[in-house]
Formats: C-alpha cells, sequence, structure tokens
C-alpha cells in the first residue's frame, strides 16, 4: 500500500542556501571548544537546578563586590552565563530543525522501502519478464522481513 506521509522536492537553489548557512555555522562555531569524552567525564557539569544556584550565586557576588578576592573574575562568570543563555537558544532552534530533518528523512525512507517492496512484489508476479532476473536476485538478499537461506546466511 503506497505511503505519502512527506512531498517534499528541494531545489538546486534551495539546497545551496542551506550548505551557506551551514558554513555561516560552521564558520560561527569555528572559535568553540571540542570535548574529548575524557574531558567531559573530568568536567564539572551545569545542569538546570545547578543553572538556578550559579545564577543566584552571580547576583550575590555582584552585590558583594567588596569582599571578593581580585583573583576571582565576575566579570568572566558573568559574560560566561550571557553566552551560555545565548547558545542555549541557539542549540534548542538547532535541535528542533535536526529532529524536523530527521524525523523527514525517517518518513522519506519509509516511503522508498514501501515503494521498493511493492515493486519487488510485481517483479515477483511478472517474474518471466526478460532482463528481470538480476534484479530479482538483488531484491531476494534485500527483501524486507524474509530471512535469508544458503550458505551465506550470517
Amino acid at each position: 500500500m503506497p505511503q505519502n506521509l512527506v512531498s517534499l522536492r528541494l531545489s538546486a537553489e534551495t539546497l545551496a542556501a542551506v550548505d551557506q548557512a551551514i558554513g555561516t555555522l560552521e564558520a560561527f562555531s569555528k572559535p568553540m571548544r571540542t570535548l574529548t569524552a575524557d574531558e567531559i567525564r573530568a568536567l564539572t557539569k551545569m545542569g538546570d537546578k545547578s543553572a538556578d544556584f550559579c545564577r543566584q550565586t552571580a547576583m550575590v557576588l555582584e552585590q558583594n563586590q567588596d569582599v571578593i578576592p581580585a583573583s576571582f573574575d565576575l566579570e568572566k562568570m558573568q559574560g560566561d552565563l550571557v553566552v551560555i543563555d545565548a547558545l542555549d537558544r541557539q542549540i534548542l532552534r538547532l535541535k528542533e530543525i535536526i529532529a524536523k530533518m530527521g524525523d523527514t528523512r525517517i518518513a522519506l525512507g519509509s516511503e522508498i522501502m514501501t515503494a521498493a517492496s511493492d515493486g519487488y512484489a510485481l517483479m515477483t508476479m511478472f517474474g518471466k519478464a526478460e532482463g528481470l532476473s538480476a534484479l530479482q536476485q538483488a531484491m531476494k538478499v534485500r527483501r524486507p522481513g524474509r530471512p535469508r537461506s544458503g550458505p551465506d546466511k550470517a
């Protein structure tokens, strides 16, 4: 049974615009860090609850600057909070876009698999047609839901 979950065409101009936007994002992210798994494990993490603690602490420190030692960089902490807030908004937007793209890819893949299965059924119905034996052999290997048989079964 045919599916029609997504009806989408991407023009060369649209893909070029997306590539340009990705290039802009790559340039934007150039000064940002890439951390190894070990570096991430070793870091103290700031979650939602600890973010509230950090903001509250920054506010109290701002109000009591006279007790802060010169070695403590409150300005840097406040600047980091501003940047993390901006990044959080951008990350959320990008995650939503990536999720839509991923879901669209899944829907398209499902439509392709359904069409391929329907096409395979047609080929088996008309299997004696000239020139289809190689295609049928290829389809048998990839046929979803059917276990492979024979010596190469692994």
